[in-house]
């Protein structure tokens, strides 16, 4: 019995992380609940030297693993198990399946990755906005995105509004409604540990994968139920570092109506690519007037910043909604000759 076979899957996580290095760990850290993060960051604080031959066993056993999980999204358990049998015997093909299955328990509605997203649409939208919403919840953006803007308005904004008001959804019901698309679907993974699901990410990466009409009549619907709640998904849908992705032009229509105060706040500690791309759409006489401002700024509250950088986001809200500037979406704008 090798050291890795008795050894924690928490502990292989931190090996494997102090591994992939400070930026890998890093992003794939913020994919992680809370909870998780705490517990990998406890374990990698305990971990000592590791040997060789430890390492590398960590190291195979994940490469294993990612292959098994990638056969399985490309054809289920039984596609992935046949592969596995074929290219590494069935004694070894057994023990990455039991590990992949561990691993699956996590990840409820993991089968719909790998449905077509209108024939899910076709199940769903006669179901409650309730039991739709906890689907969503669990998909990709894009897959979300086509199934929502296939919704009728009215039920688009009350599958929106539970999505960003939904926390925390029992297992018990993350089953319940698994089961029943398994009657529906075939397919089934199960859920064992409570999952956080919806909130207002979710929801912003759905509508920002959405066509502009979807998005329109989204945010029209939850302007009437909670007017509170669409100003904050307004206010997540364009971050501020997001002006790297505006087009030169758009910059400049932009600079044309921001006060160079305002500016200057928004600027403070951003990164460098988002400053110099402002700068760069500026005279050079302008561009040093605004770093001397900055510089003389000393250190400002990080409120005053995200205040200052909300106004030039609502100035380029508004200069979208007038047609003045485009702002891309997630799908991709269409235009016309």
């Amino acid at each position: 019995m090798t050291a890795v076979s008795t050894m924690t899957g928490l502990r292989k996580a931190a090996i494997l992380l102090v591994q992939l290095g400070r930026d890998h760990s890093a992003a794939i850290m913020k994919t992680l609940r809370e909870a998780e993060v705490e517990a990998l960051t406890a374990e990698i604080a305990r971990l000592e030297s590791v040997d060789v031959d430890t390492l590398d066993d960590v190291l195979e056993e994940f490469r294993q693993l990612a292959k098994a999980r990638q056969y399985y999204v490309q054809g289920g358990i039984g596609f992935a198990e046949e592969i596995l049998v074929a290219t590494m015997g069935q004694d070894k093909a057994s023990e990455v399946m039991g590990r992949l299955s561990a691993s699956l328990v996590d990840m409820p509605f993991e089968f719909l990755r790998h449905v077509d997203a209108k024939l899910v649409l076709s199940y769903l939208q006669d179901e409650h906005p309730q039991t739709i919403t906890l689907v969503l919840a669990h998909m990709p953006a894009e897959q979300a995105a086509i199934i929502l803007s296939g919704l009728s308005p009215d039920m688009q904004a009350e599958v929106a509004h539970r999505l960003a008001i939904m926390d925390r959804t029992s297992p018990e019901i993350v089953k319940q409604v698994e089961a029943h698309l398994e009657r529906r679907l075939s397919t089934l993974v199960q859920a064992n540990d409570t999952t956080t699901v919806g909130g207002l990410k979710p929801l912003v990466e759905i509508i920002n994968q959405s066509d502009r009409t979807t998005e329109r009549l989204i945010l029209e619907g939850l302007e009437k139920r909670d007017l509170e709640l669409a100003e904050e998904v307004r206010a997540h849908m364009f971050m501020f570092e997001d002006i790297v992705g505006l087009e030169d032009r758009a910059i400049q229509v932009v600079l044309r109506k921001v006060d160079s105060k305002d500016l200057a706040v928004a600027l403070k500690g951003v990164r460098d690519d988002v400053r110099e791309k402002i700068t760069r759409n500026m005279s050079e006489r302008a561009a040093l007037s605004l770093a001397d401002e900055i510089s003389i700024l000393g250190p400002v509250r990080l409120k005053q910043v995200e205040e200052a950088q909300a106004v030039v986001i609502r100035q380029i809200r508004m200069l979208e909604e007038a047609g003045e500037i485009v702002v891309a979406r997630g799908g991709g704008d269409e235009f016309v000759a």
